[in-house]
């Protein structure tokens, strides 16, 4: 072979090799994902800071030795406030009022809120669309459009003021316990139901004995959502209240004359029951899912048997 027709050696410069050596890139992945994670991790810390330290105020200020009508200058350390936190009367049948709405407006807001979700999944029906519109417009409406549009309403119905707020409260409840529901039921798997009603229940047995349990987180989750929206509403309760006090409307209120410590101690009140109530639904899943994670066949054969023998 001639010299002419031998073809020289390639001589790469010395870090064009290493800028492409490929075992470099999972490590640029790693370090990234690394600093990724370590950013998350800070921002939802930051976040969470945000959410509660309104919160950790008010239960700080439950406890100030305030001796002035107005509870926003720290001033020391007492227990007085907590001894008798219903000192206030008007405070008290406010607070009354308050939960009476929010119960009432849940199982309402519940039950119908369950029955359209369970309708808007298991059912095609003409109008399907614009009621899964209708559902949601509640819920991106502002609240003082909501609340004026309601008080024509009731005024034009002439209905009386009061017992409205009632009224108000599940109308926008139920979107909330709508959707909430229906991600439950998104995904039920329907075999489920077949099988029970191979098993000889009938429907409403399939209804209560396993329809009802599984989607009763769904359920709760939704229940405890209106009641934290009904008891916490103002701009619409104000519009629809008439003579009727809640405590958010009493607290409006009374912040132009005087704020006591008392609605410190009450508000910290509700937040604890409403933690206490969490945590419980969080234990409750989890123990769920533990039992179904242990012999799973087991389980489910003792569930089949006894659905067996229940009366049809």
């Amino acid at each position: 072979m001639s010299a002419a027709g031998t073809a020289a050696p390639r001589v790469e410069a010395p870090g064009a090799a290493a800028k492409l050596r490929p075992d470099r890139w999972p490590r640029l992945y790693a370090v990234g994902r690394w600093v990724l994670d370590k950013s998350l991790n800070v921002y939802a810390a930051l976040a969470l800071i945000y959410l509660l330290f309104p919160i950790a105020i008010v239960i700080l200020f439950s406890f100030n030795d305030t001796h002035s009508k107005f509870n926003f200058t720290w001033q020391g350390f007492t227990l007085k406030h907590w001894e008798d936190p219903f000192k206030i009367t008007q405070l008290t049948d406010a607070m009354k009022t308050s939960i009476e709405i929010a119960v009432i407006a849940t199982i309402g807001a519940v039950i119908l809120g369950t029955l359209i979700a369970l309708a808007l999944v298991r059912f095609e029906f003409r109008g399907r669309g614009a009621t899964n519109f209708f559902i949601f417009l509640p819920m991106a409406t502002p609240e003082i459009v909501l609340g004026a549009s309601l008080l024509s309403l009731f005024i034009f119905a002439g209905v009386n003021l009061g017992f409205t707020i009632v009224i108000a409260h599940i109308m926008f409840d139920i979107s909330f316990v709508v959707v909430v529901v229906r991600s439950r039921l998104i995904g039920f798997d329907p075999h489920l139901e077949e099988a029970a009603q191979d098993l000889g229940a009938n429907e409403l047995t399939t209804f209560t004995r396993v329809t009802l349990p599984l989607i009763a987180p769904g359920i709760l989750a939704g229940a405890l959502l209106a009641f934290a929206l009904s008891i916490d509403d103002f701009v619409i309760t104000n519009f629809n209240s008439g003579a009727t006090v809640t405590f958010p409307l009493w607290i409006w209120g009374a912040a132009r004359v005087s704020i006591p410590p008392q609605v410190n101690v009450i508000a910290t009140m509700i937040f604890l029951v409403t933690l206490f109530a969490m945590l419980v639904t969080v234990w409750q899943q989890r123990r769920a899912e533990r039992l179904a994670s242990v012999r799973p066949d087991d389980t489910s054969t003792l569930s089949m048997i006894d659905l067996h023998r229940a009366p049809t």
